[in-house]
C-alpha cells in the first residue's frame, strides 16, 4: 500500500524545471546532435552502419531495401521515428553531402536541387567500402558495447574508426545551446597530417598550426568550388572556429557578335542549385542585374553547368561579381569544430582533433592486440596438449579405450599427462585423421607459427611506438585505396575575384609587329596545311607594318617580354587583348611601359617558375648570358634590367633551361654552334654576358634553342626554304668558336640567309609568318630530314616582295593534367 497517496509534497518549481531542462539538453547533446571525436559519427549514424554490418550488408553483397534496414535499426537500436533514420541513411549515401559516402545507395537518394529521396520502399542500400574500414575489427573486443534501449541486445558505444571520419566527412548538427559545423577534407591530406603528427608524437608541442596548414591547406568540399583566402581557414584550424568564404567556380566564355556568357561549373557546399538559379532569375526580374539575356540550367549526370548569357557589350566580370554579391554563388561556411571528447562537448582545433583520433586508434589497436594475443595463447595451449598426446599416442589411446565414459577418460588423461581440462577435452575431440603423419606435421608447424605470433604481439604491446607505426601504415593504406585529387581550390583573397581565377587555360598565338602592335589569337585559328602551301592571312598589311614576333603560349602563362634595351616585362597571357586573325592588335605601349626607342626582341612564355631553373639569353652579336629564372618571378610594372647590352647589339632571344642543357646557336650565314650551358656561369641581372659564338663580317645570330634528345634543328630561310637536320649531327664544341655549317654557303644566294631556327620534334607543328602577314602552319613531319649541307625545300610560297620574318614551334597538346583542369 502506498502511504504517500493524498499527501502534498512541496518542490521548487524553478529547480525542477532547471533539472528537467538540463537532462533534456544533455540527452540531445550526447545522444543525438553531436558527433564523437573518435569515429566522427552521431548515434543514429553509428547504429545504421552497425545494423547494416551485423546483417551482412557489406560493399560486395547484394543491395537490400532501405525499408528493411530502417526497420532493423528501429527495432534493435534506435526507437525513434522512421523518418529520422531514413534521412540519416539517405544523407550518408549522397555524394554531394559527404566527401566519401558511407552508404552505397541504389535509387533516388535526393539531389543537389533539394529533391527529397524516394520512399524507403523503393530505394536500396549497402555499406560502402570505406564504411567497412570504420567497422573493421569490431568483433575483436576493440570497443565497448552497451545495452540497447530495452536491454535485449548490445550495441557499440563507438566504432573502431580506422578512417579519420570526423575530418574526412565533416559533421553538422544543432544541439541545445550549441551547434557543430565541421567541414569535409581530402583523405590524402588528412592521412598525411596524421602521419606528420605520428612522426613527431614525442615532440607534439613543437607542431604548429602552420605546419599542419602546409599539409592540409583547407577543407575539400564534395561540390568543389573555391575557398577565398587563407585567413579564415587558419583561424578555424588554430581555434576550432572561423569563417571560410566559398565561391562557385565560373568561367567567362566569349561568343560571336561581341557577346559573353558566364558558365558556372560548381557551387558552394550545401547550396541548393535550383534555389540559386531561381535567385539569379529574381535579380534579373527586379532589374537589380540588368545585363543578363538568358539563364539556363544545363546540368546532367556528367556534371553541373549553369549558363548565364549576357547582353552584347555587357561587362562579364562585373556581372559575375554581382552574382557573387547578391546570390548564394558566394557563401560563408561557419566552421565550428565541436565534438564529444569522452562524452563532453569540446571545441577542437585541427591539431587536437588529429591527436584524439590517433589516441583512439592507439586504444583500438592495443585492445585488438590483447584480444589476438589471448586467442593465440589459448590456441597455443590446446596445441601443446595435442602435441603431448601425439608424443604418448599409444598410452592416450589405451586410456580412452579403457575408460567407461568420456568424463572418466578426461580425468585420467589430465592425471596421467598433467593436462588441463581444456587440453584433455581437445584430445578427446580430436579426429582420428589428425593422427596421420602429415596432420601431425601441420600441428607442429601451426604451433611454431603461433609462438612467433605471440612473440610479435607481446612485443607490440610492450612498444607504444610500434602501435603508432601500425597507425602510420593504416594511413598509407587508406591513401592508396581511397585517395583522390582535391576538388576545392584555394585562391588568394584580394577583394573581388581576379580575372585569373576565371580564365580557362587555352592555347593562344601572340604576335607582335615591327610597329610594336600586339594581339593574341586562339591557336585554333591557324589550321595545319601541306608543305609549300600559300598559308592564310595572319594580319591585314594594308598599313605600313610587318609581323616580327610570333609565340605560342597559353592564357595563364607568364609572358616575359625582353626588350632591345635589355629590360624585361611580364604580363599574363590572358591580359594581352584578343584580336581577330587579320587584325593588327593594339599598340604595345598600352600594355608595357616601354620607352619610345625601345623594342621587343624576345618573348618567353613561362607556365611554371618551378619547372626550370635558369634563363639563357643570346644577343645578335653572339654574346650569351645565364641567370636564375627566379629573378623574373616578380617583375614590377616598370620592368627589370635583364642584361647590359653593348652599343649596336640587341637581344635575340631567351629560353628557360634546367642547368645541364646543350644550347644550339644559329647565324644568318648558316653557321651553327652547340655547347653546354655550364660553360656560361650564372650572372647577375646587370651583367653583359660572355662570347657565345664567334661571328664574322655582317653575320649575326638568328636562332637559339635548347637541344632535345631525338630532336631536329629546323631552319627557315628568308626566301621560304626550310629543312630539318637531326641535332646529333651537330657535335658539341667549345663556347666562343664558329661551329659548323648548317647549310652550304653556295645556296645562300638562292634560298636567302637563315631567317629563323628552332629545335623541334617529329610530332610538332610549325607556324611560319611573312613580312606581309601571310601565315602557314604545317607538320614538321612533312619536311623530310636532310644533311647539314643540303639546300632544303620550299615550305611557303611567297610573293616577289615578301620574305619570312618569324616562325613558331607548336608542340602537340599534352593530356590535360588535374592541375590544368583546376586552372581551366
Amino acid at each position: 500500500m502506498d502511504f504517500n497517496i493524498g499527501k502534498v509534497r512541496e518542490i521548487d518549481i524553478e529547480q525542477t524545471m532547471r533539472d528537467a531542462y538540463l537532462d533534456y539538453a544533455m540527452s540531445v547533446i550526447v545522444a543525438r546532435a553531436l558527433p564523437d571525436v573518435r569515429d566522427g559519427l552521431k548515434p543514429v549514424q553509428r547504429r545504421i552502419l552497425y545494423a547494416m554490418y551485423s546483417t551482412g550488408l557489406k560493399h560486395n553483397s547484394p543491395y537490400r531495401k532501405s525499408a528493411r534496414i530502417v526497420g532493423e535499426v528501429l527495432g534493435k537500436y534506435h526507437p525513434h521515428g522512421d523518418a529520422a533514420v531514413y534521412d540519416a541513411l539517405a544523407r550518408m549515401a549522397q555524394d554531394f553531402s559527404l566527401r566519401y559516402p558511407l552508404v552505397d545507395g541504389q535509387g533516388n537518394f535526393g539531389s543537389i536541387d533539394g529533391d527529397s529521396p524516394a520512399a524507403m520502399r523503393y530505394t536500396e542500400a549497402r555499406l560502402s567500402a570505406i564504411a567497412e574500414e570504420l567497422l573493421e575489427d569490431i568483433d575483436k573486443e576493440t570497443v565497448d558495447f552497451v545495452p540497447n534501449f530495452d536491454g535485449s541486445l548490445e550495441e557499440p558505444s563507438v566504432l573502431p574508426g580506422k578512417v579519420p571520419n570526423l575530418l574526412v566527412n565533416g559533421a553538422s548538427g544543432i544541439a541545445v545551446g550549441m551547434a557543430t559545423n565541421i567541414p569535409p577534407h581530402n583523405i590524402n591530406e588528412i592521412a598525411d597530417a596524421v602521419v606528420y603528427m605520428i612522426d613527431r608524437w614525442h615532440d607534439l608541442d613543437q607542431v604548429t598550426v602552420d605546419d599542419i596548414l602546409r599539409i592540409v591547406p583547407g577543407p575539400d568540399f564534395p561540390t568543389g568550388a573555391l575557398i577565398v583566402g587563407h585567413e579564415g581557414v587558419r583561424n578555424a584550424y588554430a581555434t576550432g572556429r572561423g569563417k571560410v568564404i566559398v565561391r562557385g567556380e565560373a568561367e567567362i566564355e566569349t561568343l560571336s557578335g561581341g557577346k559573353n556568357r558566364i558558365v558556372i561549373s560548381s557551387i558552394p557546399y550545401q547550396v541548393n542549385k535550383s534555389q540559386l538559379v531561381e535567385r539569379i532569375a529574381k535579380l534579373v526580374q527586379s532589374g537589380r542585374v540588368n545585363q543578363i539575356s538568358d539563364l539556363r540550367d544545363e546540368s546532367d549526370r556528367t556534371g553541373l553547368r549553369i549558363v548565364v548569357d549576357l547582353k552584347k557589350g555587357a561587362p562579364a566580370r562585373k556581372v559575375l561579381n554581382q552574382l557573387y554579391k547578391f546570390t548564394p554563388l558566394e557563401t560563408t561556411f561557419g566552421v565550428n569544430m565541436l565534438a564529444l571528447v569522452e562524452g563532453i562537448p569540446r571545441l577542437l582545433p585541427l591539431k587536437k582533433a588529429l591527436q584524439e583520433f590517433i589516441r583512439h586508434r592507439e586504444r583500438v589497436l592495443e585492445r585488438r592486440t590483447e584480444y589476438e594475443l589471448r586467442k593465440a595463447k589459448e590456441r597455443s595451449h590446446i596445441l601443446e596438449g595435442l602435441l603431448k598426446a601425439l608424443q604418448f599416442l599409444d598410452e592416450v589411446i589405451s586410456i580412452i579405450r579403457r575408460s567407461p565414459s568420456a568424463e572418466e577418460a578426461k580425468t585420467r588423461l589430465m592425471e596421467r599427462l598433467s593436462l588441463t581440462e581444456v587440453q584433455a577435452q581437445a584430445i578427446l575431440d580430436m579426429q582420428l585423421r589428425r593422427l596421420a603423419a602429415l596432420e601431425r606435421q601441420k600441428i607442429e608447424e601451426e604451433y611454431r607459427e603461433l609462438q612467433k605470433r605471440i612473440e610479435y604481439l607481446e612485443g607490440l604491446l610492450a612498444n607504444p611506438d610500434a602501435i603508432l607505426a601500425l597507425i602510420r601504415g593504416e594511413m598509407e593504406e587508406l591513401k592508396e585505396k581511397y585517395g583522390d585529387e582535391r576538388r576545392t581550390r584555394i585562391i588568394e583573397a584580394e577583394g573581388e575575384l581576379t580575372e585569373e581565377d576565371l580564365i580557362p587555360q587555352e592555347r593562344i598565338l601572340v604576335t607582335i609587329t615591327r610597329g610594336m602592335y600586339i594581339k593574341r589569337t586562339p591557336a585554333r585559328s591557324y589550321r595545319a596545311q601541306g608543305r609549300g602551301g600559300r598559308g592564310v592571312q595572319a594580319m591585314d598589311t594594308r598599313e605600313d607594318d610587318q609581323l616580327e614576333h610570333m609565340v605560342f603560349a597559353r592564357t595563364l602563362d607568364h609572358m616575359l617580354f625582353f626588350t632591345s634595351k635589355g629590360r624585361v616585362f611580364s604580363v599574363r597571357g590572358y591580359q594581352i587583348p584578343e584580336g581577330r586573325r587579320t587584325a593588327r592588335g593594339i599598340p604595345i605601349i598600352n600594355l608595357l611601359n616601354l620607352n619610345p626607342e625601345e623594342r621587343i626582341t624576345a618573348v618567353v612564355p613561362i607556365s611554371d617558375f618551378g619547372r626550370a631553373e635558369y634563363i639563357f639569353m643570346a644577343t645578335k652579336r653572339g654574346l650569351v648570358k645565364r641567370l636564375n629564372l627566379s629573378e623574373f618571378e616578380k617583375v614590377r610594372p616598370s620592368g627589370l634590367i635583364a642584361l647590359r647590352l653593348n652599343k649596336g647589339d640587341s637581344l635575340l632571344g631567351a629560353v628557360p633551361t634546367t642547368g645541364d642543357d646543350d644550347i644550339l646557336l644559329v647565324s644568318s650565314r648558316g653557321r651553327a654552334l652547340r655547347f653546354n650551358e655550364r660553360e656560361v656561369r650564372v650572372m647577375g641581372r646587370t651583367a653583359a654576358g660572355v662570347r657565345g659564338m664567334r661571328l664574322s663580317g655582317s653575320d649575326e645570330l638568328v636562332g637559339m634553342s635548347v637541344v632535345e634528345p631525338g630532336g631536329y634543328l629546323l631552319i627557315v630561310t628568308r626566301n621560304g626554304y626550310g629543312k630539318r637536320t637531326p641535332v646529333d649531327r651537330y657535335t658539341p664544341h667549345s663556347r666562343g668558336t664558329q661551329g659548323v655549317y648548317t647549310t652550304a654557303p653556295k645556296y645562300l644566294d638562292e634560298i636567302g640567309p637563315v631567317a629563323v631556327a628552332h629545335v623541334v620534334q617529329d610530332e610538332d607543328e610549325v607556324a611560319i609568318l611573312s613580312a606581309r602577314g601571310i601565315s602557314i602552319r604545317l607538320k614538321v613531319s612533312q619536311i623530310r630530314p636532310m644533311s647539314r649541307s643540303s639546300k632544303g625545300v620550299k615550305v611557303i610560297s611567297l610573293q616577289a616582295d615578301d620574305y619570312v620574318v618569324a616562325a613558331a614551334r607548336i608542340r602537340p597538346k599534352p593530356k590535360e593534367s588535374e592541375s590544368e583542369k583546376e586552372k581551366g
